[in-house]
């Protein structure tokens, strides 16, 4: 059964109609592809909807797979029409049709952002971990890569054995900056609290991260790696913009979705989306941005003005 969504002529004109007459240009389109994954996709995509179209940026669009155990044949959708593509997809491998224009569309330039658990995805497809720079589960290993990590001020790259992604029980953490400059960025915080969520950790793959933004510690005492993971950054692959951010797991409904509903995540995800669709980021610092000692929540999805 084909499920590709995209969207109400009504919801994309209603779009059109805010974002036009709050910033004077026409939205930026957002695809975010979903549909099959081990967390909670139907709470993320229609999270991720009211967070990029709140900013007035975006419009939003879906392509949304059959479910699991179904025929993917049909599921090949087509990604030159967005000018950022949101992957929130864990599940049965693609169509070689609808692999093809993934990776043609990364090489010719296309905006991606790799978001949590689509980083668990396709461990044995080259192309796609080289999108991704770090996964894990999904049977990786050292053959997959290197783990990846910070240490005494600088990315190492470890390749001990072991098995590639975990992560302790959610709790708050501190995000620490490693790039000042990157536009993604600039003007937030040396330090600031995430609300609860996952801390992933042992990730490994590639390793060919661009830029490290935020990493943050993972400690043993929440049963974590005891190192600094890289959480946020851009990927070096080909001409792509590139963008992922292992925060945010989604809560049992949109109501309950506490690591969401932080407003660092819909910071980074706002700033990190409008960097790969046009390499740029025109958004100033909120001020209901986290400090180093007090989350911040937008239960509503919408920036405290």
């Amino acid at each position: 059964m084909k499920r590709i969504i995209l969207g109400s002529i009504f919801t994309v004109c209603a779009a059109l109609f805010f974002a036009c007459t709050s910033s004077g240009r026409q939205p930026l389109k957002a695809l975010i592809v979903t549909g099959q994954n081990n967390h909670n996709w139907q709470v993320s995509h229609a999270v991720f909807k009211q967070i990029l179209e709140n900013s007035g940026i975006f419009s939003v669009d879906f392509a949304i797979s059959p479910e699991t155990g179904e025929d993917m044949s049909d599921f090949v959708p087509d990604f030159s029409i967005c000018d950022v593509l949101l992957l929130d997809y864990n599940g049965e491998a693609w169509s070689e049709e609808t692999g093809r224009r993934l990776i043609e569309f990364a090489e010719n330039g296309g905006g991606i952002i790799v978001y949590h658990a689509a980083d668990n995805a396709f461990s044995d497809w080259e192309a796609y971990n080289r999108i991704c720079a770090l996964g894990g589960w999904g049977n990786r290993n050292e053959k997959s890569g290197p783990y990846v990590y910070w240490q005494d001020g600088q990315l190492v790259k470890d390749t001990s054995p072991g098995s590639g992604g975990s992560h302790g029980r959610q709790h708050e953490y501190i995000l620490n900056n490693r790039d000042t400059e990157h536009p993604i960025v600039r003007g937030l915080p040396a330090q600031w609290i995430h609300a609860q969520d996952e801390l992933y950790d042992r990730m490994r793959g590639p390793g060919n991260i661009a830029s490290l933004l935020y990493s943050a510690y993972s400690d043993t005492a929440t049963g974590g790696s005891g190192r600094e993971e890289p959480l946020i950054f851009t990927v070096n692959f080909d001409k792509a913009r590139i963008f992922h951010i292992m925060l945010g797991h989604a809560g049992t409904s949109v109501e309950n979705n506490t690591a969401m509903q932080c407003a660092g995540f819909q910071t980074l995800l706002l700033r990190g989306a409008e960097w790969a669709a046009t390499g740029k980021v025109t958004q100033p610092v909120p001020a209901d941005f986290p400090t180093a000692t007090q989350i911040s929540l937008r239960k509503d999805y919408r920036e405290r003005k």
